[in-house]
């Protein structure tokens, strides 16, 4: 007769390999559900309707990249804003210079951030407020445009009647200590949220979105007026698509292809600081199920072979694996890399949701040189 020990480690093995099941499901749907921008045989020539929307704070080393790739998307775009939120380098001067060669390129200089307020939210609500477009896209200064994404975009929008519309921008990882991190994002992304689900279904939990780039319907955007709305909210993508869905709009989420693609951080500390300020987001702003998810992806391996046998073990080895795979094939990165270092980014996980529990207790997160636990 079995001990009690015996039957709870069988019973937490069969939880825990139905959750690898689930989730290798999940990610197998996202990587043949091809969640990209359509593209056309044909370039297609489109009328300017989008107002591309950039906050930058000490951007002078990427600003003029993506000023110069938005100014090879000569159909689309209406015209290009930058917010300078108090930069103490020489992002402005990149702008103006950029200015002087596209026409549409505008700058606009930040003041003091109100009480109450997070820098990136106020400065999203203030270049919103100088838009003249149909549709507002914003940017992240990090992100490299480049073919006709912003054509694609706004294409998309125009056949699914969405009124947000965001990407997961390809992660390029070329700084050292990148790939040990970065791909974490994806990974606990595309395996836990169908993405086809976002757009099909009014639930506030089937949600996700990217700072990075996001698209709006202006007249919506307008009425519901996100930024200010969740002015306070540190983590500001997440919290307006799921503002979005409580108001019955429809959202959408894909994946950026090689037309969009970003450079998020430019080493290991850099990342696992960046990281820690959202992880606790994609599992619905609970650190308590952030926990569980990592303390499941842990242990799950030797609980299933301790409580479930060396078979069902192997079985649940080639689960994980897959899913790495799929995940890593969906999200246009190195397959290799990420099953190489699969146990190293799971214990980077376990650094980045501690770092983020100890500055949620100590209330201090910079971000961009400001304590997003303090908005005055």
């Amino acid at each position: 007769m079995q001990g009690a020990p015996v039957r709870v480690m069988i019973v937490l093995g069969w939880i825990l390999f139905a959750f690898g099941l689930a989730r290798l499901v999940v990610s197998f749907v996202n990587w043949a559900g091809k969640p990209y921008l359509p593209r056309s045989r044909t370039e297609c020539a489109a009328p300017p309707e989008v107002s591309v929307l950039i906050p930058a704070r000490n951007e002078e080393r990427r600003i003029g990249r993506l000023l110069e790739d938005l100014a090879a998307e000569r159909t689309g775009i209406r015209e290009i804003i930058v917010y300078d939120d108090r930069s103490t380098d020489a992002t402005a001067a990149v702008v103006r210079r950029c200015a002087r060669v596209d026409r549409r390129v505008r700058l606009i200089a930040g003041g003091e951030l109100p009480a109450g307020w997070q820098g990136k939210n106020h400065a999203c609500y203030r270049l919103a407020q100088q838009a003249a477009g149909r549709c507002l896209l914003f940017l992240d200064a990090d992100v490299r445009i480049r073919g006709q994404a912003v054509v694609r975009a706004l294409r998309y929008v125009g056949l699914t009647g969405v009124d947000l519309l965001s990407l997961f921008p390809r992660q390029r990882m070329s700084a050292p200590g990148t790939r040990l991190t970065v791909p974490l994002m994806n990974w606990i992304l595309l395996s836990l949220l169908p993405l086809a689900a976002v757009r099909r279904s009014p639930q506030e939990a089937l949600c996700a979105a990217n700072g990075q780039f996001l698209f709006f319907d202006a007249a919506v955007y307008r009425t519901l007026q996100p930024h200010r709305t969740l002015r306070r909210s540190a983590v500001e993508d997440m919290a307006v698509a799921r503002y979005y869905k409580r108001c019955g709009r429809h959202v959408a989420v894909l994946l950026g292809d090689d037309d969009v693609a970003c450079t998020m951080y430019e080493g290991l500390r850099d990342s696992v600081g960046g990281l820690s300020r959202s992880v606790f987001s994609f599992f619905g702003g609970s650190e308590t199920v952030c926990y569980l998810f990592l303390a499941a992806t842990t242990a799950a391996p030797f609980v299933v072979f301790a409580g479930l046998g060396v078979f069902a073990g192997l079985l649940y080895l080639l689960t994980i694996i897959l899913i790495r795979v799929f995940v890593s094939s969906a999200s246009r990165q190195s397959v290799a890399s990420n099953l190489m270092l699969m146990i190293p980014q799971q214990f980077f996980l376990g650094w980045i949701v501690l770092t983020a529990s100890d500055r949620k207790r100590r209330r201090r997160q910079l971000w961009k040189g400001r304590n997003i636990y303090r908005v005055g």
